[in-house]
């Protein structure tokens, strides 16, 4: 599903920025996909942590072909061979895990989210061990739908940034803050589009 957000974001970014506006005309067909399982974009999220798009995307799809319905119950019932013949490491595994157990132990909150805003649902998430900052970034990304994440812990991120803007790796605290102010409120579109430059297929959690 597009966010709400997306078509404005589109005319806000592209009389923002020309390198965001060249970026938008290349990619015009595609756009940031939400996943309205809270559940399955958390444990996307993880699996994502510290590998390529390709490697979790190949993961991802032998994860979730171990049962026909993935949900924090049978998850927890998964042998850990299974899981390791997915791809997945000893602490992912134990992450999703906890992640499991967090949506069975916190059934209302997951339920009543949406009424919750950025800071309670960060502050509620990063309780859970293996759930950190970018983790969280993701999930409301892609789940949540916020419209304004800048992950600068995510090194694709800067790396597109390095690339199409021409510059030097790491790059400086006063110039993150300037392309944040200057994409703001999209920062969420702003990032997706970067994403999408280097990766030869969309990002999705």
């Amino acid at each position: 599903m597009k966010p709400s957000y997306w078509n404005k974001g589109i005319n806000y970014l592209s009389n923002k920025d020309k390198v965001l506006k060249k970026l938008i005309k290349t990619y015009k067909k595609e756009h940031l996909n939400l996943n309205n399982n809270y559940f399955h974009s958390l444990i996307n999220s993880v699996i994502g942590q510290q590998i390529s798009v390709s490697a979790a995307h190949s993961i991802k799809n032998k994860f979730f072909s171990i049962k026909k319905n993935i949900t924090p119950l049978n998850v927890s019932k998964i042998k850990t061979n299974d899981l390791r013949k997915c791809g997945l490491s000893r602490q992912k595994i134990l992450y999703i895990r906890n992640i499991s157990k967090y949506f069975l132990e916190n059934k209302s909150f997951i339920k009543n989210i949406e009424k919750y805003s950025e800071e309670e649902i960060f502050n509620s998430l990063i309780q859970i061990k293996g759930v950190g900052k970018w983790t969280i970034h993701m999930f409301l990304m892609f789940s949540y739908g916020s419209s304004n994440i800048f992950p600068i812990g995510d090194l694709g991120f800067l790396k597109a940034i390095s690339k199409l803007y021409n510059l030097k790796l790491p790059i400086s605290e006063r110039k993150l803050k300037y392309l944040n102010k200057k994409w703001s409120p999209y920062s969420s579109q702003a990032t997706w589009y970067l994403w999408r430059s280097l990766d030869p297929i969309p990002v999705n959690y």
